[in-house]
């Protein structure tokens, strides 16, 4: 049966336990290593990931790619504008095609359906690059930056401020999986999806829903923003104005317990939902949370080809 990685309950508690410790073992072996050189053990060595990119992309488009070499095997990037996805044909034909000439398929997009239809069609892996309902492989990276930081996942306090978006959906995600805790912390009308609280409520986890910053960030142990205003949206000056009261400072970080770890997933908007202070402090995580998504997608992908 062909693995998807769609999200994280596609692959489930244990199975996302293995892929950080995998992530761990092969990013540990590789230090001191020039970037480009392969692992020891080439595991998708001939193999190729076909990468469709909908939506703008730094982190998600490089570290596929590198993932992708370090593992021995080769990318092919396509743009939707430049491919004829962009200029009409089916998402079922797409599908069709590309599993004929790769092994798997990364989609960075925005309907969540339409990756759900890529994956009904396809005869390979599709992996969720991003939608605007859910990104696990970026929670993958988070997972695997605090257990590096030393954060045992089961129990772990979390708290969420700003904008209920598709990170946070995969953050309440894995608390089920993973039996941690998330208070999330957002202006009236900026509530996440309540399906993914219902869920990780259901298999044991906690997430509450707080209009108060404070009341959030108090002795949680990781405390995780993102962007106000994501991809494609307008930077509308009635949601800044709402989301003014849970930007990320010092005197929020204070708050925390001791030994807390700042979290964002990337590009920052410096001065809106993060201060300088913050994710430049000692408490920030975000280069390693940054280049941890090489690390975290290469056992995703290990994973996806019946290896974990």
């Amino acid at each position: 049966m062909t693995r998807h990685f769609l999200d994280l309950s596609d692959a489930g508690g244990d199975a996302v336990a293995a892929m950080l410790a995998d992530a761990l073992d092969r990013k540990g072996a590789r230090t001191g290593w020039p970037k480009g050189k392969v692992d020891a053990d080439a595991p998708l060595g001939g193999r190729i990931l076909g990468m469709i990119f909908e939506k703008a992309s730094t982190r998600t488009r490089v570290s596929f790619d590198v993932a992708m070499r370090q593992l021995g095997g080769s990318a092919i990037v396509m743009d939707a504008g430049t491919t004829q996805l962009g200029r009409g044909e089916t998402i079922a034909d797409t599908a069709r095609v590309l599993s004929r000439m790769v092994d798997a398929i990364m989609i960075r997009t925005g309907d969540h359906a339409k990756i759900e239809e890529l994956a009904h069609y396809a005869t390979v892996p599709v992996i969720n690059g991003l939608t605007d309902a859910s990104h696990p492989c970026q929670i993958m990276a988070d997972l695997l930056t605090l257990i590096e930081r030393g954060h045992a996942l089961p129990g772990l306090e979390v708290a969420w401020l700003g904008d209920g978006n598709n990170v946070l959906h995969s953050i309440i995600e894995a608390a089920g999986l993973m039996k941690f805790n998330v208070r999330i912390a957002v202006p009236q009308g900026y509530e996440p999806d309540p399906r993914w609280a219902e869920a990780a409520n259901a298999s044991g986890a906690r997430v509450t829903l707080t209009r108060d910053a404070a009341e959030a960030a108090s002795g949680a142990n990781v405390v995780v923003t993102d962007t106000w205003v994501s991809m494609g949206q307008d930077h509308a000056d009635d949601k800044l104005a709402a989301m003014a009261p849970y930007q990320v400072d010092p005197a929020l970080m204070a708050r925390a317990a001791a030994g807390a770890t700042f979290l964002h997933c990337l590009p920052a908007h410096r001065g809106e939902e993060v201060t300088d202070a913050v994710i430049d402090g000692p408490q920030s995580a975000v280069w390693d949370e940054a280049e941890n998504r090489i690390h975290a997608q290469k056992s995703v992908l290990r994973w996806c080809f019946g290896q974990l």
